[in-house]
């Protein structure tokens, strides 16, 4: 298999990146040519090697067909076709086969919330959008077929939240053709996401606390997909719903932009991570929806940013595939829908393919994007978070108060501990949680801990806001079956720090544990311990630490092996606190960064005072802040 060739870099059109629309057409075209040994005979299937998905292998094989397509597809559309010929072969023909009821490599049938709806929008959306290459070519018997296919989702069910889209997409391809469909679905669909939208621009992910990449790379992305759909019917009504979703989509890039380093690094939290590039669908679609706060240059440095950063990390591999994991194959990385055709939704990332080369985003200059310019702060209270950025040291972190991927049924009994990819006080763009069935989970959590080594987790997250710098929650913390003890979380994040400031019930005799963020690396992070502080530093250098400002009274590192998606070896330091029966104040400091700052200066520039449950804190440069802990702590 040939290596990924780039061309090389132009500063002059793309300052940062070096990255121009030669680079993303050469590296989508080296992930299709590397998937060309793994095609069936038929074409209709691509059979990677890796651990199958819990749908089986055949679903697994029409998976790598279809997200692939969409990465065909993308690729076809934006040069209208031209040198592309052996792809839209290929595809025609895996289409006309698979979509056959009789031909040996027949696709999966659509069967209510089976996997293959989820495949089949990739299909249609594919189909679509080299309608006159690919659709207009097939003869009518195959056409007749595909809509057959398609035809499964007419009148089904899918799950509750973003597979409502795929619905939506799929018969509204069907409407285009003139092939059955239902209307109902189709506005049912898209209906039944606008109980979602929670404002500026935010949706959750179906009902709950379920934010994450999906928003943009699902609740964005298919509504501007089927406006262009829809805008292909003859006597479609899609005029006011679009203008809903260009307002929505802008608002919403308000946010994102800031999700982002300015090496191109996206942050690493929620669920599907291994879709990657996928993080620059949104940015795209504002483009090609035409509404964006974002100047077409910064689109491109985003989304060049964010390609070009998996690519220096080894996306893809020396097969040029995509594997199962975050850079190179990391299993906990991902869920158990995941097959081995799951990465291939990074398809979605090259959506931009799609505007033609003319198109401003990528013949303007690339602009710089707000972290380039200045360090950033932004409350977000749709999900519940606060995003803060270093320009220096490219690192961006999220602080949660708000997603949380649980149940929204009150729990009855015990609560589940949480998903790490959403249960953390906090998340980055450069360290990840550490991901274990068997380990402690340490890393970004505020846990009591029983005498026997039971930790608690963070399942349903109760907010009590988003304000400025400051975000508030809290959450019921159990010991296997004991409990709950109520756990109540403020942190304050000021000059690239986090300050937790935490009112803990709890049982006499255990501990209460507070952890920094995992550091990663393939080399063994060093670690630092010193009364009330300790720290690790990577090999990158950059470093962790957690500082003790109010009733911690000792400090250690917690280390793992083969846990971390940034390394195999990862360092997490941590601060203990003994309870002893009565509701505990605690405050400690929480720090990310390259930069050389010794972890003790934090608590010697900052000071605390503690009046009952009223935390004051003196800040350095003369600023202070008074954090109210044990509110209402109702629903």
């Amino acid at each position: 298999m040939t290596r990924l060739i780039l061309p090389d870099t132009d500063r002059e059109l793309s300052r940062q990146t070096g990255w121009v629309r030669a680079h993303w057409e050469a590296l989508a075209d080296h992930l299709l040519d590397s998937l060309v040994p793994y095609f069936s005979p038929g074409a209709s299937l691509v059979e990677l090697p890796g651990r199958p998905s819990r749908s089986g292998t055949a679903s697994d094989a029409l998976e790598g067909f279809a997200r692939s397509f969409m990465l065909a597809a993308f690729r076809i559309a934006g040069v209208q076709g031209k040198g592309c010929e052996e792809l839209i072969e290929r595809y025609a023909r895996g289409v006309a086969n698979g979509a056959n009821p009789d031909h040996p490599e027949a696709w999966l049938r659509l069967t209510p919330r089976s996997q293959q709806m989820v495949e089949a929008a990739a299909i249609a959306v594919s189909l679509h959008e080299t309608r006159e290459w690919i659709w207009d070519r097939l003869d009518t018997r195959a056409q007749e077929h595909v809509a057959e296919w398609l035809g499964g989702f007419n009148g089904s069910t899918t799950h509750d939240n973003n597979w409502r889209l795929f619905q939506v997409v799929s018969e509204q391809f069907l409407a285009s053709v003139g092939a059955p469909y239902s209307q109902e679905d189709i506005d049912g669909g898209l209906d039944r996401i606008e109980d979602w939208y929670v404002g500026n621009g935010w949706y959750s992910d179906g009902d709950g606390q379920n934010f994450d990449n999906y928003i943009g790379w699902a609740m964005h992305l298919y509504p501007g997909l089927w406006a262009r759909m829809a805008a292909a019917t003859p006597g479609a009504q899609y005029e006011d719903r679009l203008k809903l979703y260009k307002e929505r989509i802008k608002l919403f890039l308000e946010d994102a932009v800031h999700l982002v380093g300015n090496d191109g690094a996206p942050i690493y939290q929620g669920r599907s991570l291994t879709y990657r590039m996928a993080a620059a669908a949104p940015y795209w679609m504002g483009a090609l929806l035409d509404s964006t706060p974002l100047t077409p240059g910064e689109t491109r440095r985003l989304c060049s940013g964010i390609a070009r950063h998996f690519v220096q990390h080894g996306v893809p591999d020396e097969r040029g595939v995509l594997t199962l994991g975050w850079y190179d194959t990391f299993l906990p990385t991902t869920q158990q829908y995941s097959g081995p055709g799951s990465p291939y939704w990074a398809s979605k990332g090259f959506v931009g393919l799609i505007l033609p080369p003319e198109h401003p985003v990528w013949a303007d200059p690339e602009d710089s994007i707000p972290l380039d310019n200045a360090d950033q702060l932004r409350a977000m209270p749709e999900p519940g978070w606060i995003v803060h950025g270093s320009r220096h040291d490219q690192v961006v972190q999220l602080v949660n108060h708000g997603a949380d991927h649980a149940p929204v049924a009150e729990p009855q009994g015990v609560e589940p501990a949480g998903d790490p990819h959403y249960n953390r006080l906090a998340y980055a763009n450069h360290a990840g949680p550490d991901l274990s069935d068997h380990e402690p989970h340490v890393d970004n959590l505020i846990s009591m801990v029983s005498p026997e080594g039971l930790a608690s987790g963070r399942g349903r997250i109760r907010r009590l806001g988003v304000d400025g710098s400051t975000a508030s929650s809290w959450h019921n913390a159990w010991l296997g079956s004991e409990g709950p003890w109520a756990m109540e979380i403020t942190s304050l994040v000021h000059s690239g720090w986090e300050i937790r400031c935490a009112l803990v019930e709890g049982p006499a005799g255990a501990l209460v544990r507070s952890g920094g963020f995992a550091v990663a690396g393939d080399s063994l992070p060093e670690a630092t311990v010193n009364e009330g502080a300790a720290s690790a530093r990577n090999a990158d250098g950059l470093v962790s630490a957690v500082v003790g400002l109010h009733g911690y009274d000792e400090a250690g590192v917690h280390r793992g092996l083969g846990v971390n998606p940034y390394g195999a070896h990862s360092a997490t330091p941590y601060l203990t606190a003994p309870h002893h029966g009565e509701p505990l104040v605690l405050v400690n400091a929480v720090l990310l960064t390259r930069d050389a700052l010794r972890p003790e200066a934090l608590a010697e520039g900052i000071d605390v005072a503690v009046d009952g449950t009223t935390v004051r804190i003196s800040l350095p440069g003369g600023g202070a802040e008074v954090v109210e802990l044990g509110r209402n702590r109702a629903g």
